[in-house]
């Protein structure tokens, strides 16, 4: 049973002692967890409420790399259906994804893990903890059965308040192996379950950009790959020291790593070397000053706020990169646009107030781009796929057959009745009672089918009043 929350005590901070304050502490940690498990509670008894009309309606996660599609929880555990999981999320502030998450670890835990579902209700287990070794049984490669999971559990049960992540790998890899759920290798060491878990992974973290404009990449890669990888970096630092550079190893067995990146447009350095014969049939062309080709051939999209000083623009110190929303540095931008090797195209500026239409229903480039920058993600609620990964959809849908009856179109193709939807959003307004209109340009009013309401602007989403009873 969810309990009602507790009332706040009357005493403030202020007045209580260090005794009294680490007793409060604990008390509110003790809520949070109760509150947590509650919330797993909640969310498996909303996937109750709504079963799948059919297969093709079940909640699903695409996997990465692949086009198939696995379910949000393990074998055993009931589907759901697609489009409640939205509002669910909605509700809570939280992506569509991050609400799949949460629905399948909690049908994950009360189905295959119940033990440690039990724990969770008892309070035994953080919710949280319960959450991670959901995830693992979830997206285990093979996947775990009914039995295999039921044995997963009936180990961790014990230790749960405990296990750590390389623990529960290798129980993990001991099950795949107990179960006989992989396919079978001849070369295999049958007594290593590891050979059946490949851990291999390259985790770029776009996300947490560091002030000086770089970020952190996690790998997990083939011995032998490892071993090439590292004599091309330590080949690459080399060649730049011998060219005069003075930075340190590790700055440029990083910028090897990026000359990898581009897949071999960064010329051999040494062919430049003076005195050499290749000096002398260095071309002249503008674009190929030092005869170099140009290294850098992506398109980079970086918003910067302005400001007009008599006759110059100033531009801000720091901005934001289109492409997964990272922080930019203008200065880090200047250099790039400096550097001989790099192919600058500028192209025009976007007036994002102007009104943009055509009579037609496809979409020209010229208002895609003016849709795409200005609403930059998916304008569902708490969504952040970026635009230019999203649909274009009509907020009020166009009229096909307006035209040829004579009738004035109600659904016009221009930027004030454009928005930019992931596809699963576009979906859910296409098939669903969910609604939004625009009320400014960027800024979007969104109604669920239990009469939530959201603002959704550039600055994030925002709750609209409440709901009617």
């Amino acid at each position: 049973m969810i309990d009602p929350p507790a009332a706040a005590p009357e005493a403030k901070a202020d007045d209580l002692s260090a005794s009294a304050l680490l007793a409060v502490a604990r008390e509110r940690k003790a809520a949070e967890d109760r509150a947590a498990a509650d919330l797993l509670e909640v969310a498996a008894r909303w996937a109750d409420l709504h079963p799948p009309e059919s297969i093709h309606s079940a909640a699903s996660f695409t996997t990465v790399g692949c086009e198939r599609e696995e379910p949000i929880a393990g074998p055993g555990c009931p589907l759901v259906a697609e489009f409640c999981v939205a509002e669910f999320g909605a509700v809570l502030g939280i992506s569509t994804l991050s609400a799949k998450k949460l629905i399948g670890h909690a049908l994950e835990l009360r189905h295959r893990l119940p033990r440690l579902w039990t724990h969770v209700q008892a309070g035994v287990v953080p919710a949280w903890r319960a959450r991670s070794v959901a995830e693992t049984t979830i997206h285990t490669s093979p996947s775990l059965t009914v039995e295999a999971a039921g044995w997963v559990d009936a180990q961790v049960a014990a230790v749960a308040a405990r296990i750590g992540p390389a623990q529960l790998d290798r129980l993990v890899a001991e099950t795949i192996t107990r179960f006989d759920l992989a396919q079978p290798d001849p070369a295999a060491d049958p007594e290593d379950g590891y050979l059946h878990v490949d851990p291999r992974h390259v985790t770029v973290h776009g996300q947490d950009v560091h002030f000086a404009g770089t970020v952190r990449i996690d790998a997990e890669v083939d011995l032998a790959d490892s071993i090439d990888l590292d004599r091309a970096l330590a080949h690459g630092a080399a060649t730049q020291k011998a060219l005069g550079s003075t930075e340190s190893l590790d700055a440029r067995r990083a910028k090897a790593l990026g000359d990898l990146a581009r897949t071999q447009t960064a010329l051999d350095l040494f062919h430049q070397s003076t005195g050499s014969a290749k000096s002398d049939t260095i071309s002249t062309d503008t674009h190929d000053r030092d005869g170099l080709p140009a290294a850098r051939q992506v398109v980079l999209i970086a918003h910067f706020d302005a400001h007009t000083a008599g006759d110059t623009t100033v531009f801000g110190p720091t901005g934001q990169m289109e492409h997964g929303r990272r922080l930019a540095l203008l200065d880090q931008i200047q250099a790039w646009c400096a550097d001989s090797r790099t192919e600058v195209t500028v192209t025009p500026v976007i007036d994002l107030h102007q009104q943009l239409n055509t009579p037609a229903y496809k979409i020209p480039d010229r208002i895609r781009d003016h849709v795409t920058l200005r609403d930059r993600t998916c304008v569902f609620p708490w969504c952040s796929r970026p635009a230019r990964a999203c649909d274009i959809d009509h907020i009020i849908p166009f009229d096909h057959d307006a035209h040829a009856e004579g009738r004035p179109q109600t659904g016009p193709t221009q930027t004030g009745n454009l928005a930019a939807l992931c596809r699963t959003h576009h979906r859910l307004k296409t098939h669903t009672t969910w609604r939004y209109r625009m009320i400014d340009p960027g800024v979007f009013e969104w109604t669920s089918p239990h009469s939530h309401r959201y603002r959704r602007d550039q600055s994030g989403t925002t709750r609209i009043g409440e709901p009617p009873d």
